[in-house]
């Protein structure tokens, strides 16, 4: 193909990236929200039977609180590792509550960038870069999320260290064109460069963008060359944007940390929500790809 371009033919590989928990939604709000380890790993399999290649994970306190700990994500990677090859992905992002918040004593809240880097340290494959800065309420709390170019470079150069391979995680055409294009370009990540692209949070949470097929559009425009690109939306944006992706030659991710929700009024789970994409993806004539395929396209080892 043509440098740069994008293979949009419907006889090529879909990896599938289940997103089971997040460090946001409360199992109040899901029954079939897995919070604990044996539940996260329970649900990781099941989504790895329906067709699952990638598993990006939160870990959860005892008490469902948000945490980047690495004890409680090896639990989690362990009893994952025992059930299945699905590519483990620890997210160092944390979340909005538990060990994640620091108060600052002004009315702020901050996310504990120290706790954060505990998600390079479980052995996972790949880990989640995300390189924002913004400020949200959630919870009634105002949470400040401070990542400056230094810590952005803490932090990739920590999966560096650690073998992990970044997944680069973005919310606006900026992320890519700031710290993701200048960190690849110093050479902190070899190609292909996998890039998860986040659309449709509420009034532009996390800065994210709304999702749109212009926005999409654009978004794909302004990826590095030798990228591949995985979209994930929120709520009901979750099934068009994935579905759009599929045809512009992307990859997809799905699971209760993005959607709790099948259809208007029906929970999901998170397998019902693999198997939709997988059935999704069998009609427009794509084949999955297995873990082990994934880890050929990425470029990654096979598991230790």
């Amino acid at each position: 193909m043509p440098h740069g371009s994008r293979d949009t033919s419907l006889n090529r590989k879909l990896i599938i990236t289940v997103a089971p928990t997040g460090g946001m939604a409360a199992k109040s709000q899901s029954p079939h929200l897995p919070t604990q380890p044996d539940e996260i790993a329970a649900s990781v399999a099941a989504s790895h039977r329906e067709g699952a290649a990638i598993a990006a994970l939160h870990a959860r306190r005892p008490d469902d609180g948000a945490t980047c700990n690495d004890a409680i994500y090896r639990d989690i990677n362990q009893r994952i590792r025992a059930e299945c090859d699905i590519i483990i992905n620890n997210s160092t992002g944390g979340g909005s509550s538990g060990d994640m918040l620091i108060d600052r004593g002004d009315g702020l809240y901050e996310s504990d960038f120290a706790e954060r880097l505990k998600g390079c340290e479980a052995g996972a494959e790949m880990a989640t870069f995300d390189g924002m800065t913004f400020c949200d309420v959630h919870g009634g709390k105002e949470i400040v999320v401070v990542t400056p170019p230094s810590r952005c470079e803490t932090l990739v150069k920590r999966m560096v260290e650690k073998g992990i391979k970044p997944e680069w995680e973005v919310f606006s055409p900026t992320h890519i064109l700031q710290d993701v294009t200048r960190l690849i370009e110093m050479g902190y990540d070899t190609p292909p460069y996998y890039i998860n692209m986040v659309l449709g949070a509420d009034k532009g949470f996390q800065g994210a963008m709304p999702y749109s097929h212009d926005v999409l559009a654009a978004m794909i425009a302004a990826l590095p060359p030798q990228s591949i690109f995985c979209v994930s939306a929120i709520g009901p944006a979750q099934l068009p944007a994935t579905t759009q992706a599929m045809l512009l030659g992307g990859h997809v991710r799905v699971g209760l940390e993005d959607n709790l929700y099948y259809r208007r009024g029906e929970l999901a789970t998170n397998e019902q929500l693999v198997a939709r994409t997988r059935r999704i993806a069998t009609e427009l004539g794509l084949e999955i790809a297995t873990p082990g395929e994934a880890r050929d396209m990425l470029g990654l080892a096979p598991p230790r």
